[in-house]
């Protein structure tokens, strides 16, 4: 069963992969980079994972041809949105949202590589009103 607290230390998990990626090369790069070295570190934390995951839209009863992709959805349960940007801007939190919402996930993580510190400026937590509605997890 999906807990709060599964989520959350699978977030814990996927920071600290970007963490170590950034340590690893640096800001500066470009987007494919970062993705290519999450990839790889996910891997070496033995976390399920798939990449440019198609994100379905259906609009009254069709499903659109909209080639949305999320970057990761990680174990099945956590959609990260990979960026390399100068500034955060609140677009960003609106487009993850909306795929949270379309994927039917209730957490998801905005990870910005052009920073100098991934946990202190290069990270934010999203969560909808399916993570609220899960149960925490604790006996």
């Amino acid at each position: 069963m999906l807990t709060k607290k599964y989520l959350d230390e699978l977030s814990y998990e996927v920071i600290g992969a970007a963490i170590e990626a950034h340590k690893a090369v640096g800001p500066g790069l470009i987007e494919s980079v970062y993705h290519r070295c999450m990839e790889h570190e996910l891997s070496l934390r033995g976390l399920s994972f798939q990449t440019e995951m198609s994100v379905p839209v259906e609009f009254k009863g069709v499903k659109l041809d909209a080639d949305l992709r999320c970057d990761m959805l990680v174990e099945g349960a956590l959609a990260v949105e990979l960026k390399a940007v100068r500034q955060m801007m609140p677009v960003l939190d609106a487009q993850l949202l909306t795929y949270m919402r379309l994927l039917k996930i209730a957490k998801g993580l905005l990870i910005n590589f052009n920073c100098n510190n991934i946990y202190k400026a290069g990270q934010k937590t999203l969560v909808n009103k399916k993570y609220r509605q899960l149960p925490t997890g604790r006996p």
